[in-house]
């Protein structure tokens, strides 16, 4: 069987319940499989290496800047970027592999199809909102900040219509661990990029998310799942804001403190 002249890049940590799922998904169909592991302390790196052609250990400490070098790590211009909770299906492996031979673009983004447990959200923008996970890393990077980096690409992209399959919450605890973390994220990212936020404006947005998730986009059609995604989705808001205030004091009463002293 001819490989697919791709390089599979997947980023670890603590991921031994999904990793092997998502490497045999592409074991055989890609050229390169490699996985960046951030010191996982479980077993991990001792699964991927059964299917993996390279293991690389590197700590992520800025995640656009981690992603950047991790895809730099590739052998082949094509780099397709994977989660551990993802995997390909049948019929994008066969999309992919007729595309690329005749492509210009630069890049490709891809409809994921998000579970939370056994659900398929198929409302409140959850799909087919396709990101961009198929690039030619000379002519593509991430913003280098914490968290939801932006995409910057040299050239045009299309867009592919088969599904990554994306089972990022098993349950809601797991979906509210996965808030609490990236909005402590999001508030370090206003925090150190000097981004003005207001109680009004986090609050606006607070609203204005949940009505345009659960209302607009239709999240009431995915039932109590529907009902969580769109809370979440408002909760990051003001979370967010909350985290961003916090840090915002501690910060003035740290230099307050350390002024006082100065002065004595």
């Amino acid at each position: 069987m001819q490989k697919t002249p791709v390089t599979v890049v997947v980023l670890t940590k603590n991921e031994e319940a999904n990793i092997l799922e998502c490497l045999s998904s592409v074991k055989n169909w890609a050229d390169e499989i490699i996985v960046v592991d951030d010191y996982s302390t479980d077993k991990t790196v001792e699964l991927a290496n059964r299917l993996a052609d390279r293991v690389i250990i590197n700590k992520m400490k800025v995640e656009g800047t981690h992603r950047n070098w991790a895809y730099s790590q590739a052998r082949n211009d094509w780099v397709l970027s994977l989660d551990a909770d993802e995997h390909l299906t049948p019929e994008l492996k066969e999309e992919i592999a007729q595309i690329l031979p005749q492509t210009d673009f630069a890049c490709f983004s891809i409809p994921l199809r998000n579970f939370v447990g056994s659900h398929w959200v198929r409302y409140g923008g959850w799909y087919p909102a396709g990101k961009v996970r198929l690039f030619r890393k000379t002519k593509f990077k991430y913003e280098e900040v914490e968290v939801h980096p932006r995409v910057f690409v040299d050239g045009d992209g299309g867009h592919l219509t088969k599904d990554i399959i994306h089972k990022g919450y098993p349950d809601f605890e797991h979906f509210l661990s996965s808030v609490n973390r990236q909005t402590t994220l999001e508030a370090r990212k206003w925090i150190n990029t000097n981004r003005k936020m207001s109680f009004g404006k986090a609050l606006w947005r607070t609203i204005d998310r949940f009505f345009r998730t659960y209302l607009r986009k239709k999240g009431y059609k995915d039932g109590m799942v529907g009902l969580m995604v769109a809370l979440f989705a408002s909760w990051y808001q003001i979370l967010s804001y909350a985290k961003y205030w916090q840090m915002k004091k501690e910060s003035g009463s740290c230099t307050s403190n350390t002024n006082k002293k100065d002065d004595k």
